[in-house]
Parts: structure tokens; sequence; C-alpha cells
């Protein structure tokens, strides 16, 4: 396939609005966790989404991989608490541009590399007191048990 001068700079053009090209895959977040309303350290958390999984004690800074699904925040800290948090992610500003720029075909791109998207820059975890783990809930499904 053969494309002419002009119809290759407009393809580029085009895709000059997609997030893939202007946003990064990855965002830096801070984790903290709070129990009773304070701050609690050294809280053991496990972060996943369909891009993968990242373990970090809190409170701490952590590089994750941004994707369009939510974020599963899984923590633990012997004889304090417990969490189970599920964050969703928002699409950024470019994401609208390349539905109209790339007539949806950034929005496509973008949502498989999670690059339109990003999740709250700091993640505060609101743990459980942990005699609350026997009488709560089972976790659900795919959930991380400690």
């Amino acid at each position: 396939m053969y494309l002419r001068p002009a119809a290759a700079v407009a393809l580029l053009a085009s895709l000059a609005g997609c997030a893939s090209l202007t946003e990064p895959t990855e965002q830096n977040v801070l984790v903290q966790t709070v129990l009773d309303h304070r701050e609690i350290a050294g809280v053991g958390c496990v972060l996943y989404n369909d891009m993968g999984k990242w373990f970090v004690t809190t409170p701490a800074r952590i590089t994750l991989r941004k994707s369009a699904g939510p974020l599963r925040i899984d923590c633990q800290k012997s004889g304090k608490g417990w969490a189970y948090e599920r964050v969703e992610s928002r699409a950024d500003a470019n994401i609208w541009g390349n539905l109209v720029l790339t007539a949806g075909v950034g929005l496509y791109v973008d949502r498989n590399t999670g690059a339109g998207y990003d999740y709250p820059d700091v993640l505060t975890v609101v743990m459980r007191p942990a005699q609350e783990k026997e009488d709560g809930p089972p976790p659900a499904a795919g959930v991380t048990l400690f």
C-alpha cells in the first residue's frame, strides 16, 4: 500500500492528539493508610490492575502502570487492621481529543495502553480494625489474601 505524502502527514497529524503518544503509560502515586482518622505507617499493601501488580509498605510513593480499568488495593497490618479498596481510573483531557481527531482510533489505542487514563495522585486507604475482619463479608473473587 502506497501513501501519498499529504495522506501520511494527515495521518501523523491525526495521531498527534493520541494520548499514547503524548502521555506516559505509568503514573506515580502516593499510597497512605488511615485507621480511626489517623495515619498508620508500616502497612503492607498490594496494588493491582489488569496491567500488573505492585507491593508497597505505607506511606510510600510508587510508580504503577495506568489502565482504563480499576485499581484494587489490598492492605493489612498484623494486629492493627485491613482494607480492600477499588479505585476507578478517569479519562484525562487528551482522550477526548482522540475521539475527535482520530475518529475513535486513538481512543481504542489509549484504552488498551492506559495512557489516556489516570488514577488519583494520592490514594488514601481507610483501614478497618483487625477484630472486624472475622465478622466482615468474605473478599470478592480475585482479591489477594494475606
